[in-house]
């Protein structure tokens, strides 16, 4: 079977192998890769370096020939002392071979083919902005100079760091910094692009150093086996990726388009749920959309997208009807002013000056019948944490959960990595009861997510961790509801400073006004919205299901391809 009719016979295999990258914990949240056509990628290389990607042409002169004549040039250079006499690398043995090579094909190793030598350095403060002579380090272009250090299109190397073994080809004159080498070879004998594929596909990072700043030299590079086509077969096959690799592009372009288009789709329709004006306009257009509902939400980002506006439509008072013989908030706020009355003369908490009501400029929408504005701090009293000293080992190792923003994972804190110790309580760390309710507020992962979870344990926090203990307990899981549904918004709309790692402004959070359903309603929305999110999860892990199963076909299909 060609590679052609591979692709085109199997395209729906090849286009629809995705794969989520997750970037936080919860949620995917990530970028989507589109496996199958990274693996045909691959797969074009690895059958292009193994002579199954163009037929063999028996009158070709064999590669046997190319290689003496390589040797002889190199003989010739020495004895001219154009070139230092290498020492002789060890015949390859059969346990180096890794597969059969075809008629015309010889093994060799790189060092007796190529000669690699290190760029010239050239600082940022040194490239000339408006010079237009790219410069090339292991990444590719790095910026721009006014001068050049190679004359002719070169073969470069990524040399050291993250990007040590990608392969890159300048053009006519550039600048390689001393981040990459410079390849030499017999041009007349070795195609450049052929051999560009060849690296590629070898992936010579794999021959770094094993040290904290990766890097490969030619001592690394100079044995490793690779196989020689004859000279006019490696044009051909240079001809042929390029054909196939530009299929690959089209088919990628295709992919991400449709996706981009289906989840553009699915947004808007979900908007207008939260946009519906009325019960009756909700009902229509939840109906519309569950017309389509198995076509619509095929992928993780658009679950994650019908998740985000339950919520939405949670906290604005239409996911569940309102009950008119239901007591109005009003009076649980009431109640919470009674208790948190009754904390201070106990002395459990500090009295606090008086909060301001939400104005109406505050107010975000009409709120539905019974509702009220509320603030956080309006419903419960905040408490931070903080590290206890490294330096006093009774404090660590003990039975007490330390929860930090990397135990912040999932929605019910069960444990954490780090214990400390009754010592580490006594000495001033605060612990907080089961059903308290956890707020990241410092922490990279804020430019992403706004971490909200409700504690199932007793335990104790970190400094970047702010902790709502509700006045009234039984409107935790509303609370948390309420924050996921304005993850958003959150995000967008509050004060964040640093630039690395970045911190809420935690009093303007406090103070930010949220929407309070009565009690009864609470628990009404708190019970849809658990029993819709098990549903969401459910189609999200028969999703990943299926999508294993592409990923699997895809796999197969590439070493069925191989084989």
């Amino acid at each position: 079977m060609s590679v052609e009719k591979l692709i085109t016979d199997h395209i729906d295999i090849w286009s629809s192998a995705l794969q989520t990258r997750s970037t936080v914990g919860r949620g995917s949240n990530g970028k989507i890769d589109l496996y199958g056509i990274k693996k045909l990628r691959e797969l074009i290389l690895e059958l292009a370096v193994r002579g199954k990607l163009v037929s063999q042409d028996p009158n070709d002169e064999p590669a046997s020939e190319l290689l003496k004549r390589i040797a002889d040039e190199k003989a010739e250079l020495v004895k001219q002392g154009k070139i230092k006499k290498q020492k002789p690398l060890s015949e390859i043995s059969e346990d180096e071979k890794p597969f059969e090579l075809p008629e015309g094909w010889e093994w060799t190793r790189l060092g007796d083919i190529v000669k690699v030598s290190s760029g010239d350095g050239l600082t940022s403060s040194q490239m000339e902005v408006s010079g237009d002579i790219p410069v090339y380090g292991g990444n590719g272009i790095n910026g721009y100079h006014d001068s050049f250090n190679v004359s002719k299109r070169t073969l470069v190397i990524g040399r050291v760091g993250f990007y040590c073994g990608s392969i890159h080809v300048t053009p006519s004159r550039a600048w390689v910094t001393d981040n990459a080498f410079k390849t030499e070879f017999s041009e007349v004998n070795l195609y450049l692009d052929f051999l560009r594929v060849l690296l590629t596909i070898t992936n010579l990072k794999e021959n770094e150093n094993a040290t904290a700043q990766p890097v490969i030299s030619g001592k690394k590079i100079y044995p490793i086996v690779v196989a020689i086509p004859p000279y006019q077969e490696q044009r051909s096959i240079v001809k042929k990726v390029e054909e196939l690799m530009f299929l690959c592009e089209q088919l990628e372009q295709q992919s991400l388009t449709s996706l981009d288009a289906h989840q553009q789709l699915v947004e808007n329709l979900l908007s207008t749920l939260t946009d519906s004006q009325n019960a009756e306009e909700l009902a229509e257009n939840w109906a519309r959309i569950s017309q389509h509902f198995n076509t619509l939400f095929t992928t993780e980002a658009s679950i994650d997208a019908l998740k985000q506006t339950i919520l939405q439509l949670a906290v604005m008072g239409k996911l569940v009807p309102q009950d008119p013989n239901d007591e109005p908030a009003s009076e649980l706020l009431k109640r919470i002013e009674q208790e948190k009355a009754q904390l201070v003369k106990e002395g459990k908490i500090k009295k606090q000056k008086p909060l301001p009501s939400v104005s109406d400029q505050e107010k975000l929408f009409e709120l539905p019948e019974g509702w009220e504005w509320a603030t956080l701090s309006h419903l419960g009293s905040f408490a931070g944490g903080k590290t206890p000293s490294k330096m006093r080992g009774d404090y660590w190792e003990g039975d007490i959960p330390w929860v930090t923003p990397k135990d912040m994972k999932t929605p019910l804190i069960t444990t954490s990595e780090d214990f400390v110790t009754d010592l580490a309580i006594e000495d001033g760390l605060s612990k907080f009861s089961p059903g308290s309710l956890l707020f990241v507020a410092r922490s990279g992962i804020l430019r992403r997510t706004f971490p909200v979870a409700i504690t199932a344990i007793e335990c104790t926090v970190n400094q970047d961790i702010k902790v709502l203990t509700p006045f009234v307990l039984n409107i935790n899981s509303y609370i948390f509801l309420m924050i996921r549904g304005f993850e958003t918004h959150i995000l967008k709309n509050l004060t964040k400073v640093g630039t690395t790692v970045e911190s809420l402004l935690f009093d303007e959070f406090a103070s930010h006004p949220f929407m309070l359903p009565p009690l009864e309603e609470q628990l009404r929305i708190t019970n849809r919205v658990n029993g819709m999110m098990k549903l969401c999860d459910t189609l999200k892990s028969r999703l990943q299901s299926a999508q294993q199963t592409q990923l699997h076909m895809a796999d197969t299909l590439t070493d069925a391809a191989l084989n």
